[in-house]
C-alpha cells in the first residue's frame, strides 16, 4: 500500500462502505424502481465521492461518477423509470469505482484504464427517453464494460508466486497475507464509544478502590493479582482513549473554504496557514471547538484583516495572513488564531463598551489595554458599525468563550494596533479520566489537576512560622529568591484549618501563565481521576471545575486552579502574550515570549537548561533500587519499567562517577516514561532568551543566556530519537 495521507486514506474507508451499500440498495431499487428515499440516498452517495475524488484530483473517477450521477438526477427527477438495463450500468459503474479506489489503495494514482465504453454505456442510459433509445443502450457489447471494469481492478490483481503456482495453490485475488482498508477500518458510533468511555470510567474507580484495600493486605497472590488488575485497565483506558481521538485537521479542512468566500465577499486578499493539523483531540472536544473556530476565522476575516489598499498605504503586503497553529502542552491542547491585521484598538473597544452600558466610564479609566481588550467577550458587545450578514449584531465572542469554556477550557487574546490580533485557546486533551494530585483541608478531600502542577514544598517548624513573608496584606514565600504568592485553601472555602503553625504544605500550581502556592493541610498522593461534571446548582461556583469518587467511595470535589486564582486575587489581568503572526520575534531578532525553564548540571556542562513544561517529575533514586535489564539501567517506576539514560553519556561527556542518590528529570518520550539522568537540578527560572546556535553536538539546541550566565539548551526533539533505541531495548526485555 502507498504512503496515503490521512485525508486520502478517509476518503478510501467511506467510499468502500458506500459502495458496499450501493450494491444492496440498487438490488432493493430495482423491486421498487419508485423508492424516492432509496433513490435520493444512491444520488447523494455518488455525488459525495464524485465531489471529494474532484478535491482530491482524481480525475477519471470524477469523470465516470460524473455520468453515473447524469443519469441517477433523471431518475430521481422521475424523468426515467430504473430498469434491468439501467441497474446493470450502474452495477457497473460501482464496480468500476470500487476498482480504482482499490487502484488508488494500492499504487497512490489512477489507473491507466480507458472508461470509455463504461462512459458510453450509462451515457445512452441517460439519453434513454424511450424504449427505443433503452434498446440502443443494450447495443454497447456488455463484454466491452466488463473488459474496462476489469482492467481498473487488475492493477491490484497479482498472481501467485512461482512455488505457489507449483503447488498447486492457484493464483490469488490480492497480496498475500494483506488487507485492504476496509478490511481493517471499523466505523463506530459515538454514542457506543461514550458508552464504552463510561464504562472505563467506572472500571478505574473500581481499580482505585481495590488498590486502595491492597494497601493494607499482604497476601502476595491477592497483591499480584491486583498489580495484573491495574495494568490491564490503564492499558484498557488508554485503548479506549486513542478511539476517541482525531486530528484537529478534520475540523480546520473547511476553513480554507470560508476564508476564500469570506475574502471574496469583502473585497479582500487573505492566505490561510495551517500548523499541527495531526494533533489528535477528543472526539466531544471536535465537535465542542468546530463553530467557535469558525467563528473566530470569520472574525479575523472580517474585523481584522485590512483590505488591500489599505494594507499598502500601512507599508503591508496586499495579502493578509491567517495562521492556525496547534500543538499539545503540558497535558493541554493550545490552538491560536493569528491574523496579521490592524488589531485591536483599546481605547475605541473602551468606547463601544462605555456607548453599549457595559461598563462604566470610571471603571475604564482604571482598565490596563489587555483588560479593556478582553471586553470583546462581554454578551452584547460589537464594533462593527453596521450589521451585515458577517457580522454586527452582538453575538459572537461571548459564544465563543461560553463554548471553551463548557469542555474546561480557557480562552484569551493579545493585540497590537497595526501589527495584528492572537486569539489563543487551552482546552483539556480529554474529559473523562485526568491524573490529579490529592490534598486535604478542613476534612475534606481536593483533586488538583496534575497540569497546573509545578512542584511541592514543604516548611516545617521554624522554617515554617518565619518563611511566609507579608507585603501589606498578601502572604509569599521566598521560592529561590522569587516571591510567590500564597492562597491558603481553607480561607478560600470558608473552612476550618486542621494544620498547626509548624507546618505548611505548599502547592506551586500555574494558572495562566503566572506561578502561586496553595496552601492545604496535607498532601496526599497522586491518582488517576475520573472527571464527574458538577450538577446545575454548583455550575456557577468557579473554584470547582467538577468531582470524582475516591477509592473509598467518597467524593472529592475538582479544584479549578484558575477560579481559585482570581478569587484569590492572584491572577487580575492575563499575561498578553507576543503581537500576532506580522513577521515573528525570531524574523525581528526580539527574543522569545518568557518561558519557564529548569536549570540542571551534567558532567562537562556547567549549567544546561530545558522547558519546564517538558518535564513530567524530578526524583532522586537511590543506588539500591536501580536494577539492570538487557545492559541498560532502569527503575520500577509508577507500575512501569522506566530506563534510566545518563545525560553525561548521551553528551560525550563519559559517565563519571554515580552519585547516590541519583537526580533524575522525568520526561515522557516515544509513548513512554525516561529517567534523565544529571549530576545536579540546580533551579526554575522564568526569562525571556535570545537562542544562539552553536552546532556542537546534536543534543544541544543552542547557547543563550539564563539568570546572567550562559546556559547550554538542551535539544529535546534529537534526545527522544537518540533515546529511541535504550528505551526500545529495555522495553523489550521487559
Amino acid at each position: 500500500m502507498g504512503n496515503l495521507d490521512d485525508l486520502v486514506t478517509e476518503f478510501l474507508v467511506e467510499s468502500y462502505e458506500n459502495l458496499d451499500r450501493l450494491d444492496r440498495l440498487l438490488v432493493e431499487l430495482e423491486k421498487d424502481p419508485r423508492d424516492q428515499a432509496n433513490l435520493a440516498s444512491i444520488f447523494r452517495t455518488i455525488h459525495t465521492i464524485k465531489g471529494t475524488c474532484g478535491f482530491l484530483g482524481y480525475s477519471r473517477l470524477e469523470a465516470v461518477t460524473h455520468v453515473g450521477e447524469n443519469l441517477l438526477s433523471r431518475l430521481r427527477d422521475g424523468e426515467l423509470v430504473l430498469d434491468a438495463p439501467m441497474t446493470s450500468g450502474l452495477l457497473h459503474l460501482i464496480d468500476g469505482v470500487r476498482g480504482i479506489l482499490q487502484a488508488i489503495e494500492q499504487t497512490g494514482a489512477e489507473p491507466d484504464t480507458d472508461f470509455t465504453a463504461l462512459i458510453a454505456e450509462l451515457e445512452h442510459l441517460n439519453a434513454g427517453t424511450s424504449p427505443a433509445a433503452t434498446a440502443e443502450a443494450a447495443s454497447v457489447p456488455e463484454a466491452t464494460v466488463v473488459a474496462a471494469v476489469t482492467a481498473a481492478i487488475e492493477p491490484v490483481i497479482a498472481p501467485a508466486p512461482a512455488d505457489d503456482r507449483a503447488s498447486g495453490e492457484g493464483p490469488a485475488a490480492a497480496d498475500h497475507g494483506r488487507q485492504g482498508l476496509a478490511d481493517t477500518s471499523l466505523r463506530v458510533d459515538v454514542g457506543l464509544l461514550d458508552k464504552l468511555m463510561n464504562l472505563v470510567g467506572e472500571l478505574v474507580l473500581a481499580r482505585n478502590q481495590i488498590l486502595q484495600f491492597t494497601a493494607t493486605q499482604s497476601d502476595t497472590a491477592f497483591v499480584g493479582a491486583t498489580q495484573r488488575l491495574n495494568l490491564v485497565a490503564s492499558e484498557l483506558q488508554e485503548g479506549v482513549m486513542k478511539t476517541r481521538m482525531q486530528p484537529i485537521g478534520n475540523v480546520w479542512s473547511k476553513f480554507p473554504r470560508v476564508v476564500r468566500d469570506l475574502a471574496t465577499t469583502c473585497g479582500k486578499q487573505v492566505r490561510i496557514e495551517m500548523v499541527g493539523k495531526d494533533t489528535d483531540l477528543d472526539k466531544t472536544i471536535i465537535e465542542a471547538i468546530k463553530d467557535p473556530l469558525t467563528h473566530v476565522v470569520r472574525n479575523s476575516v472580517d474585523h481584522g484583516i485590512e483590505p488591500a489598499a489599505e494594507r499598502l498605504a500601512r507599508g503591508k503586503s496586499p495579502e493578509g495572513r491567517l495562521l492556525l497553529r496547534a500543538f499539545h502542552e503540558g497535558g493541554q491542547i493550545n490552538i491560536e488564531i493569528a491574523d496579521d491585521g490592524a488589531g485591536i484598538d483599546p481605547e475605541r473597544v473602551k468606547r463601544k463598551a462605555i456607548e453599549r452600558g457595559l461598563i462604566t466610564a470610571e471603571h475604564a479609566a482604571r482598565m490596563g489595554d489587555h483588560e479593556a481588550t478582553r471586553l470583546i467577550f462581554l454578551p452584547g458587545f460589537s464594533t462593527a458599525e453596521k450589521v451585515t450578514n458577517v457580522s454586527g449584531r452582538g453575538v459572537g465572542m461571548d459564544v465563543v468563550k461560553t463554548n471553551i469554556e463548557k469542555i474546561g477550557g480557557t480562552v484569551d487574546i493579545a493585540s497590537r494596533v497595526g501589527e495584528g490580533t492572537t486569539l489563543k485557546v487551552k482546552i483539556p486533551l480529554t474529559l473523562a479520566i485526568i491524573p490529579a494530585l490529592m490534598v486535604s483541608t478542613g476534612r475534606e478531600s481536593y483533586a488538583i489537576p496534575q497540569v497546573n502542577l509545578l512542584e511541592l514544598v514543604r516548611l516545617e517548624g521554624e522554617q515554617a512560622r518565619s518563611g511566609i513573608e507579608r507585603v501589606q496584606s498578601a502572604l509569599f514565600y521566598r521560592l529561590r529568591g522569587n516571591l510567590l504568592p500564597l492562597v491558603y485553601l481553607h480561607r478560600e472555602l470558608a473552612l476550618e484549618a486542621q494544620a498547626g503553625p509548624d507546618l505548611v504544605n505548599i502547592v506551586v500550581l500555574k494558572a495562566d501563565d503566572r506561578q502561586f502556592g496553595l496552601v492545604v493541610d496535607q498532601i496526599n498522593d497522586t491518582e488517576e481521576i475520573v472527571v464527574k461534571p458538577l450538577g446545575k446548582a454548583l455550575k456557577g461556583v468557579r473554584v470547582f471545575a467538577g468531582a470524582t469518587i475516591m477509592g473509598d467511595g467518597h467524593v472529592a470535589l475538582i479544584l479549578d486552579v484558575l477560579g481559585i486564582a482570581q478569587q484569590a486575587g492572584v491572577v487580575s489581568e492575563v499575561r498578553a502574550g507576543v503581537g500576532a503572526c506580522a513577521s515573528g520575534a525570531a524574523a525581528r531578532g526580539e527574543a522569545e515570549p518568557a518561558e519557564t525553564w529548569l536549570l540542571f548540571r551534567v558532567d562537562g556542562h556547567e549549567r544546561m537548561a530545558m522547558p519546564l513544561h517538558l518535564v513530567d517529575r524530578l526524583e532522586e533514586f537511590p543506588q539500591g533500587v536501580i536494577e539492570r535489564s538487557a545492559r541498560q539501567e532502569v527503575v520500577q517506576y509508577r507500575g512501569e519499567i522506566m530506563p534510566l539514560v545518563s545525560l553525561a553519556e548521551m553528551l560525550g561527556a563519559g559517565a563519571g562517577a554515580a552519585a547516590d542518590p541519583r537526580q533524575v528529570i522525568v520526561f515522557a518520550g516515544e509513548g513512554r516514561r525516561i529517567g534523565l539522568v544529571v549530576d545536579r537540578i540546580l533551579d526554575i527560572a522564568t526569562e525571556a532568551i535570545a537562542v544562539t546556535p552553536t552546532g556542537r553536538h546534536p543534543g544541544i539546541h543552542g547557547s543563550a543566556v539564563i539568570q546572567q550566565r550562559v546556559t547550554d539548551l538542551l535539544d529535546v526533539p534529537s534526545l527522544v530519537r537518540l533515546t529511541a533505541g535504550p528505551a526500545a531495548a529495555a522495553g523489550a526485555a521487559a
